[in-house]
């Protein structure tokens, strides 16, 4: 009763502050929060915060640890004004930044019937705009919450859990809406990307990843293959507030491993999508993986960037795509620029001028099983890659390993595991990792910093010029952004699924990141 009086008063006097639309937009203006997802909409984890530099990132400390209670956490939390809103499987809380206590919590039950297919119990983070914390949970409901007290004030079905449709994404607020995608292409979903009226819940605009009869890209499908296609949308879009344009990373085509009941191209799966934030109308599409029968999802977030290339000052958009291919692509139209492999790949001969992967023969999944690289995490996976607009490079996490990739029949049953085969790595000592900078006009390395397993963890960067990573050896590390110099590290006690973020803590830069289930806060 004590601790109820006093979380009661604690919440009464500490301010909430309101997330207008245009503070997100304009995120770069206040460095001191972390207001959405990636840090800003351009997708971009970089933090303008110099306080941390090469000279002082060694006296980092924890400041405190906030433990989980429902084991290892992927969250990426969100800071605004001394306040840090974190999310888990089902649940939320609010949390004072100075301290980590706890200001409210909220939770809903995860329903017993309830199956995880393809991934596990887990979510990224939320999303805010004005007074509302938005949260998709793995029943599939997008749920706001009143950011004062955690009060539920609608939840919204997105779709039906039982037939293997799931939310383990943060979801992403725009100008009065709210975007969300969602998971289960391994369970034969027809993927989509959807959007909600930031006020009511009610459904704004849906856009399917896999096209039905009459809409643009059904050819690429047969019947009834398009109603089981996969295509899901699970890992945060990226946003343009000066154009409204959405854009969001799309699934792999279902079943898995083997395609020969779906042939074509199957758009819009392993493809990137740029739809329009009133209507969802597709304004542009860049397919990746044709055809994928390797897993390999172009589920990542999308990074939007202004350079020079070629005499010409461009918008673009750059992604290390799970396929081992970097792209680069114009923002307004969807046209390839340029391109490379940034890790190890053993199933195509390189890109062509049109930035499409001129494939090898023998490269698909046989019943004999076929080793090919990257396996089907990828080159990289779902976590964050990060450019620094003060040094000029993209960095990612690399993922250094293949698999036997097998092929079997596949038979769909709702709610149920719909795959055509699956992969055998190769061995542990033989697989490595890397964060590897790129040069973002061309995606040639700068410099790699090596790591003895593949990781499983984002990278951001700072206008300190450093770039802060973690390993599934549980190490948390900060290398000099422009050379890949290891400066700082601290052992964490548990494997990183997470992606960092850094904020203000009374006018000093922090730096935080997840570690299996325990949420870890430095500063000097």
């Amino acid at each position: 009763m004590i601790r109820l009086v006093w979380l009661a008063i604690s919440i009464a006097l500490t301010s909430f502050a309101q997330v207008a639309f245009q503070r997100i937009a304009t995120a770069d203006k206040e460095p001191g929060n972390w207001l959405t997802y990636s840090g800003n909409y351009l997708g971009q984890r970089f933090s303008p915060l110099a306080e941390l530099t090469s000279a002082n990132v060694s006296k980092l400390h924890v400041r405190w640890a906030y433990q989980f209670p429902d084991g290892r956490t992927e969250v990426s939390p969100i800071v605004v004004d001394g306040i840090m809103y974190i999310t888990g499987p089902n649940t939320a809380a609010a949390l004072d930044v100075k301290t980590g206590r706890e200001l409210w919590t909220w939770k809903r039950p995860i329903p017993a019937d309830y199956n995880s297919i393809g991934f596990g119990h887990t979510n990224r983070g939320p999303a805010i705009l004005d007074d509302t914390l938005y949260v998709g949970t793995l029943d599939c409901f997008l749920v706001a919450l009143d950011i004062h007290s955690g009060i539920e004030r609608w939840a919204t079905r997105v779709d039906d859990y039982k037939t293997g449709y799931s939310m383990t994404l943060a979801p992403l607020a725009i100008r009065g809406k709210v975007v969300i995608g969602v998971s289960g292409g391994e369970a034969g979903i027809r993927g989509f990307v959807d959007a909600y009226d930031a006020k009511t819940g009610k459904r704004a605009w849906r856009f399917y990843t896999v096209p039905g009869p009459g809409e643009p890209g059904h050819e690429t499908w047969t019947e009834p293959a398009w109603k089981t296609g996969g295509g899901s949308t699970w890992v945060t879009g990226s946003y343009d507030a000066d154009t409204n344009v959405v854009y969001w990373g799309v699934g792999n085509p279902a079943p898995d491993w083997n395609g020969d009941s779906r042939p074509g191209k199957n758009l819009y799966t392993c493809s990137l999508v740029a739809l329009d934030g009133a209507s969802g109308a597709l304004k542009w599409f860049f397919q990746f993986t044709p055809h994928d029968t390797h897993d390999w999802d172009s589920a990542h977030v999308p990074v939007l960037l202004d350079a020079t290339v070629r005499g010409r000052q461009r918008h673009l958009i750059a992604m290390a795509n799970r396929n081992a291919f970097y792209y680069l692509l114009d923002r307004e139209s969807g046209e390839f620029i340029a391109g490379q492999a940034y890790t190890k790949q053993t199933w195509a001969k390189g890109l062509d001028d049109q930035g499409h992967a001129m494939e090898l023969p023998g490269n698909t999944p046989t019943e004999e099983g076929n080793l090919i690289w990257p396996n089907l995490n990828g080159g990289t996976v779902w976590f964050s890659p990060s450019f620094s607009p003060v040094n000029n490079l993209f960095y990612v996490a690399v993922r250094e390993l293949g698999s036997r990739y097998y092929k079997r029949q596949a038979d769909y049953k709702p709610g149920t595991f719909f795959a055509g085969g699956g992969e055998d790595e190769i061995a542990k000592d033989d697989q490595s990792g890397a964060v590897r900078a790129l040069d973002p006009t061309s995606g040639r390395m700068q410099w790699e910093f090596k790591l003895k397993q593949a990781p499983w963890a984002g990278v951001m960067s700072t206008g300190g010029g450093l770039v802060f990573g973690g390993s599934f050896e549980g190490v948390f590390f900060a290398l000099d952004a422009a050379t890949g110099k290891p400066l700082w590290d601290f052992q964490t006690g548990g494997p990183i699924a997470a992606n960092p973020i850094s904020f203000n803590i009374e006018g000093h830069q922090h730096v935080a990141i997840a570690a299996d289930r325990v949420l870890f806060v430095f500063g000097l």
